[in-house]
């Protein structure tokens, strides 16, 4: 849903955008995108994941201008990729090819390849760190150099080259059957930057929703899903960060054209998410059985609290009735995007003086007569 700013007085607008600058450059300094890249990664890539376009520059201008206001950014750069012609589609993404640079299971404790903490806040105290206030460009120089000294130590060569090709959790447990088993749908995926939902929505229009949604969101109503608002409680059977390759057939290629003839356009850092939740189904024999249903989750960058909470959805989201409203995909999957949301909410400040004047006329009426029936 779209919306236009309200008509003014034309003077009085202009004052108005004036003002909001001068909010921005009034103390006479400014961020450098260089630095917002540097030292910001994390919002950079929140607001490409949200905003559904991979340009950390652009996201960086982006933050800079909303003035750190992630809603804001998203906004921008929803509109700019707006303006972008669509030259290519790539090709599938191949996870299965990703370079993972953290890779773990709460699932087993040993799995194939090893668990890879890798760069995490999970094992740390969350205590302000006073003395980064103080902090100079020579003083993170320092500061890592020191850090790359202590982590130095002679790779591994068997484990370099399993960062390159880590096999999956998964695999045993469709070894043995005990993942609940969904047929192939190769029905061609719909793009939602192109095409309005519409319900019911098919997977790829979910799993879309899920991944580019306002992270808040997301994780909010997946957290609603577990705590009983919802029929899906997951253990992490996988979750694995790390970049993937992204490519595009050659020009004038045909379908299907072999993977030598690809052009590889870059890389780009991905948290995936494969969750187990139990589940009941029939065991072909007339009786059922217990097998592990997979939810899934991919988002770009490296929000691991967003990719669980999407793999509990995406499960959530395959129920077959709707007695929960994270079950409901109308509900979920509306009330998820941040554009849209912000969209609506910051319509209720524009004027409303007839619809307003109408209830008012309403409520007087109303009043009126119950104060006339008391009277008599």
């Amino acid at each position: 849903m779209g919306y236009v700013a309200v008509t003014g007085g034309e003077q009085a607008i202009a004052a108005s955008l004036d003002l909001n600058e001068l909010r921005r450059v009034e103390a006479g300094r400014s961020v450098a995108v260089e630095d917002i890249l540097a030292t910001m990664p994390d919002l950079v890539n929140q607001v490409q994941s949200e905003g559904s376009l991979w340009a950390p520059e652009i996201a960086a201008v982006a933050i800079k201008q909303a003035c750190g206001s992630i809603e804001e950014a998203v906004f921008l750069m929803r509109a700019y990729r707006s303006t972008l012609e669509r030259l290519y589609t790539s090709r599938v993404v191949d996870t299965d090819g990703m370079r993972a640079g953290r890779r773990i299971s709460a699932a087993f404790k040993d799995i194939e390849g090893g668990q890879i903490l890798g760069a995490t806040r999970d094992y740390s105290h969350r205590l302000i760190e006073f003395e980064l206030a103080d902090e100079t460009v020579s003083d993170a120089r320092e500061r890592a150099r020191e850090i790359r000294a202590r982590l130095s130590a002679p790779a591994d060569a068997d484990a370099a080259a399993l960062l390159d090709r880590v096999p999956r959790v998964l695999t045993y447990l469709r070894s043995i059957d005990m993942v609940r088993d969904w047929p192939v749908d190769d029905t061609e995926p719909v793009d939602i930057t192109k095409t309005p939902l519409s319900f019911p929505a098919p997977r790829s229009v979910i799993l879309q929703a899920l991944s580019r949604g306002l992270t808040q969101a997301v994780v909010a109503i997946g957290y609603a899903a577990i705590r009983g608002f919802g029929l899906s409680h997951p253990t992490v059977g996988e979750l694995r960060r790390g970049t993937v390759a992204i490519e595009i057939d050659a020009p004038g290629a045909s379908g299907g054209a072999a993977a030598e003839d690809a052009y590889y356009l870059g890389s780009i850092p991905v948290t995936e998410v494969e969750s187990l939740i139990v589940s009941d189904e029939e065991d072909g024999e007339g009786g059922h059985r217990s097998a592990l249903d997979v939810g899934y989750g991919l988002v770009m960058g490296d929000d691991e609290s967003k990719a669980i909470a999407m793999s509990v959805l995406d499960h959530s989201l395959r129920a077959d009735d709707v007695r929960f409203p994270t079950q409901d995909q109308e509900f979920v999957l509306y009330h998820i995007d941040g554009v849209e949301a912000t969209g609506f909410i910051s319509h209720l400040k524009l004027p409303h003086y007839v619809t307003f004047q109408s209830k008012l006329d309403s409520a007087l009426r109303s009043a009126a007569e119950k104060g006339g029936e008391a009277d008599a």
